[in-house]
């Protein structure tokens, strides 16, 4: 998941569409006697891909405005693609201390945690193998040199950045490291969105992050949020399974979501960062139910790597939190508190 501003062709742009409405095609609200409910909504084109925000109460307007706000001045400090970001400024001067906003901070400080905790499955020094990948040129996509990818891999490593209050330092070798935060920036965005908006007494409303979901409590009417998980490459956005939660992330990683084929084979956007090529372990797309979107963002596809076995072990392990797996032949594999603690629907 990288984030730019560029200008997208609009088959790119139709497809971000396409997983958009996946996400949020069992999303109608209505009340018992059928009738809709009063909401407000607002989408716009960040981080690479559409967002959306839905309030429960037309009198919000104002909070809706200020979501919005903040997608694009997180997008002003976690981009890896405007030249005066916080990342940018960091990957520019490697071996120098740089200070960013405290959310930048943070958000780098949780990066380098869950590194630690997958044993360096999740990198978030891994920008400069991703931009040997480039997903977004739809025209002519290839892969990349493979003493490239052997470079980049060398200088991947989370230990290699310190943060000092407000002060990060990318220790690298020449200018051959960078921080990426695509793999996480989503789910805190949505999550710091998300304690604006109870701050402002708002407990119902839906945060989109193209495709990583968060609710705020119930609906209006009681009523848990159900949403659609994609069918793998499904074109028209065909649900595979569908969750009922309430004040819940729901969080997809998946093959599908930015992938070109070349000589007959697929290469998807998930890369390992041990061979610096897409991981293959016979899974499609991972799905992680969690009380915080960060942990939901950073957990899909840190599962992801792992496989179905070890992944399936990890979630059990963690509290709170379940998980949907779906390998390359379709069949699909659920956390033990799915259906008890998180009601679905298979389609």
């Amino acid at each position: 998941n990288r984030m730019n501003v560029m200008l997208h062709s609009f088959h790119k742009q139709f497809y971000l569409l396409a997983v958009y409405a996946a996400v949020l095609l069992l999303l109608t609200s209505c009340n018992p006697a059928g009738q809709k409910t009063d909401s407000i909504s607002d989408s716009g084109f960040y981080f690479d891909t559409v967002i959306q925000i839905t309030l429960y109460d037309a009198s919000r307007q104002y909070a809706l405005d200020h979501c919005m706000e903040l997608a694009a001045q997180y997008e002003q400090y976690f981009s890896d693609t405007l030249p005066d970001s916080d990342v940018s400024r960091i990957n520019a001067h490697p071996n120098e201390p740089v200070t960013v906003h405290a959310q930048t901070a943070e958000l780098i400080k949780k990066g380098l945690d869950y590194g630690k905790k997958s044993d360096g499955r999740f990198d978030i020094t891994v920008g400069k193998l991703s931009d040997l990948w480039d997903f977004h040129d739809t025209d002519s996509p290839a892969v990349p040199d493979e003493a490239a990818i052997l470079a980049a891999v060398s200088q991947i490593d989370y230990q290699n950045v310190t943060v000092e209050g407000n002060v990060v330092t990318l220790n690298a070798t020449g200018n051959a490291a960078a921080i990426d935060l695509g793999g996480i920036a989503k789910g805190y965005i949505a999550d710091k969105m998300k304690e604006y908006l109870l701050s402002e007494g708002i407990t119902a409303g839906l945060i989109n992050l193209g495709g990583n979901v968060l609710t705020l409590g119930a609906k209006p009417n009681g009523d848990s949020y159900t949403i659609g998980i994609q069918k793998p490459f499904s074109e028209d956005g065909t649900p595979s399974v569908s969750v009922d939660v309430t004040d819940r992330s729901v969080v997809t990683s998946g093959t599908y979501q930015r992938y070109f084929k070349q000589d007959g084979q697929l290469y998807h956007h998930i890369l390992d960062v041990m061979t610096g090529y897409p991981c293959s372990n016979g899974l499609s797309s991972v799905t992680i139910i969690s009380g915080s979107s960060t942990d939901g963002d950073a957990l899909s596809t840190t599962v992801f790597l792992m496989g179905l076995a070890e992944g399936m072990d990890y979630v059990e392990a963690l509290d709170d939190t379940e998980a949907i797996f779906i390998t390359t032949d379709g069949t699909r594999y659920y956390s033990s508190g799915m259906g008890d603690v998180v009601p679905y629907k298979e389609y």
